[in-house]
């Protein structure tokens, strides 16, 4: 999959990355919008401390359809979540814990959410 990251140079990569696998209690997601936050600008800027190790996944806010579930969990395929998450928002899928996601409110488009 493709996914943006910040490499050593801080600079923004689109690179292909592996793909995500879900583990219990989470669910994969697949991302149709992702917020721009200060957060990830202070990061790239150098002024804001970056997750351990590199390349550093920006992207802490997105909005997307979930693709895997666990069998007995609140979310189902084809669901529509949105969620904070520490970081990898600027990618094709993210894993989150199930827990993280919240349901995107009706009449909201993804963007919105």
């Amino acid at each position: 999959m493709k996914a943006v990251i910040i490499d050593k140079d801080q600079n923004l990569v689109w690179s292909d990355v592996p793909d995500p696998v879900a583990k219990e209690n989470e669910i994969l997601v697949e991302v149709h919008a992702a917020a721009l936050n200060r957060a990830d600008l202070m990061q790239r800027a150098g002024n804001y401390p970056p997750p351990p190790g590199w390349p550093t996944w920006p992207g802490l806010e997105v909005a997307g359809v979930v693709l895997e579930a666990p069998e007995n969990g609140r979310w189902k395929v084809g669901d529509k979540v949105c969620a904070l998450v520490g970081g990898g928002g600027y990618a094709e899928k993210i894993v989150l814990p199930s827990d993280m996601a919240l349901p995107v409110p009706a009449g909201l488009s993804m963007v919105e959410a």
